[in-house]
């Protein structure tokens, strides 16, 4: 197995090189609301959380993970309003993982950031607690 693969999971190695090289281009072609939000996210500046960027997590590319507090912030743009069904999955797939997803569209960003940024903090203040309950 490829030394430069990592954990997935469930622990296992189990992220693809070419998953991994995905999120790299992806890293340098955000979107402006990603830019935004990033700019907020970034090296713990919202209450101390660290947050990781278009994270390689089993077959998907997450554009914000927090793994301490088990979640994930998905931007969706035009596109999504046309896969809602691979979003849903999408979704369920992390969220069976014991991550809480949240969906903002970009638009949210760019009109309303600090309530985004509100609903950030108010869901990973429930999260500590079902992350304790698992160890």
């Amino acid at each position: 197995m490829d030394s430069r693969q990592q954990r997935g999971p469930h622990g296992r190695r189990e992220t693809s090189r070419q998953l991994i090289e995905a999120a790299r281009r992806l890293r340098q072609t955000e979107t402006s609301a990603e830019q935004l939000l990033w700019e907020q996210l970034r090296n713990r500046r919202l209450a101390g959380m660290k947050f990781r960027r278009q994270h390689p997590f089993g077959p998907f590319v997450l554009d914000f993970c927090c793994p301490d507090n088990r979640l994930v912030v998905e931007l969706d743009g035009a596109i999504h309003d046309e896969q809602t069904e691979q979003d849903t999955f999408r979704t369920r797939y992390i969220s069976s993982f014991g991550y809480r997803v949240l969906r903002f569209h970009n638009y949210e960003v760019f009109v309303d950031l600090p309530s985004v940024l509100d609903r950030i903090l108010n869901t990973a203040e429930i999260l500590p607690d079902l992350a304790l309950e698992d160890e």
